[in-house]
């Protein structure tokens, strides 16, 4: 039988231990491809983008899980969990077991269960829990992923614009408000494209900014018009940054040092290259590449623990690895957009590039948030992809799956925001008074 005194202190356990739950508001994402860390340093001129953080929060960047390309970073995002436990390894995979392939989303095999069933997103827990989620151009909303699909899913469009992204907003706060949504994602791609094209500090990348500063300007106009200020958490990450890439200079070209048809299997182009050699010429050609400049090639054991790669069930017997501004190809004349032409820079090379080592300087992205469980005009020091899903549940008063991100890197953002240890003390010190 309970007396009063313990009855009290499980009370107070139960709340102290709830980490000073912030309740279940309704919560908008977006995830906004390829946005460097910097590219809002002059929030002077972004008042979209100044207005966010001075209501809210703004750290000084997010670390990327490796490889620092976008798939393994979507899952990582909304899962927390790091690529080898997730298994979303790369944008480009390939299961040896079945010879599947997954080509960046694109192909109907990368639908299959096998590349997603890693781990579950959040919005798939969501769902779980009798809750909605609404989704707009999400890379794989539309897969079923462990036997559920999102509530709403509008499916990912290439090269998105501007009123793409104006709709999506419109439609995700009338979802919100209206209580057919409790969660709304919305995925933009334009910065990562026109960087990826012209470069990170292009011209055409400081338009598509300013761009999304304008959308972001009637974003917080229409929360005021429809009185969501109160209700509604806002968060905004980037999946990677970018950095610069030389054209002819800074290639690797594989065939001058290996034979490729001792290669059975070469998945993806750029910094980081996937390769399953000929198990009898394995040897020949892991020499072969170790003496090329320029990159890194590891057999799968070698690879670094701190990439928290090697462990994925899709990762190749060799990866290749390459410095900073180095791209790899088989070869120049293989890449679909080569010209064969010493004297002009190749029709479609591309002057920016990411999925380099996720420590390397220009891969960092951003992440900014606001709402009433946030504190305001906060700048906070950097965290990693993996903590941005603990920050989700949080806010959306779920409890979260297992994951590697860490709360202590997260906790001061929001608003009475009490650390696990700090709340054990404090149970020990009651159940201690009530004891007398």
């Amino acid at each position: 039988m309970s007396t009063p005194t313990s009855t009290l202190a499980f009370a107070v356990a139960t709340l102290l231990l709830s980490g000073n739950c912030l309740g279940s508001r309704k919560l908008l994402v977006f995830l906004i491809d390829g946005f460097r860390y910097d590219y809002m340093d002059d929030l002077q001129s972004l008042p979209g983008f100044k207005a966010i953080v001075d209501n809210g929060v703004k750290v000084d960047y997010t670390t990327p899980d490796f490889p620092s390309l976008s798939y393994p970073n979507y899952y990582t995002l909304m899962t927390g969990r790091y690529c080898d436990v997730h298994q979303m390894t790369g944008n480009y995979m390939w299961d040896q077991a079945t010879t599947k392939e997954f080509l960046i989303g694109t192909n109907p095999d990368s639908r299959l269960p096998m590349w997603w069933d890693g781990s579950e997103p959040i919005w798939v827990t969501m769902q779980k829990l009798g809750k909605k989620v609404f989704m707009y151009y999400w890379p794989g909303c539309e897969v079923e992923i462990m036997g559920v699909r999102s509530s709403f899913c509008e499916e990912y469009v290439y090269d998105p614009t501007v009123k793409n992204l104006t709709d999506s907003m419109e439609n995700a706060l009338n979802a919100l408000r209206s209580g057919k949504a409790d969660m709304a994602a919305v995925y933009y791609e334009k910065i990562d494209i026109e960087g990826h094209h012209y470069g990170p500090m292009s011209p055409q990348v400081k338009t598509a900014v300013q761009r999304l500063d304008v959308a972001f300007q009637a974003l917080n106009q229409k929360i005021k018009e429809k009185d969501l200020r109160d209700e509604l958490n806002i968060m905004m990450f980037s999946d990677h940054g970018m950095t610069e890439l030389k054209w002819m200079e800074k290639v690797i070209e594989l065939d001058r040092s290996i034979n490729m048809s001792d290669i059975v299997k070469m998945m993806d182009r750029g910094p980081v290259v996937s390769l399953w050699p000929k198990q009898a010429k394995y040897e020949e050609v892991y020499r072969a590449l170790s003496s090329v400049r320029n990159m890194k090639v590891y057999r799968r054991n070698e690879i670094p623990d701190r990439f928290h790669y090697k462990g994925g069930k899709f990762v190749s017997s060799l990866t290749l690895v390459a410095d900073p501004g180095w791209f790899i190809t088989e070869s120049k004349s293989k890449l679909p957009f080569w010209a064969n032409s010493s004297s002009q820079e190749p029709e479609g090379w591309q002057h920016g590039w990411h999925g380099y080592d996720n420590e390397f300087v220009d891969m960092r992205g951003v992440f900014l948030a606001q709402g009433p469980d946030f504190k305001k005009n906060v700048r906070a020091a950097p965290i990693r992809s993996v903590d941005v899903y603990n920050l989700m549940c949080k806010t959306l008063g779920i409890q979260p799956l297992p994951n590697n991100g860490s709360w202590s890197r997260v906790e001061y953002l929001l608003n009475g925001s009490v650390s696990l240890v700090g709340s054990i003390w404090a149970f020990i010190l009651v159940v201690v008074v009530l004891s007398f």
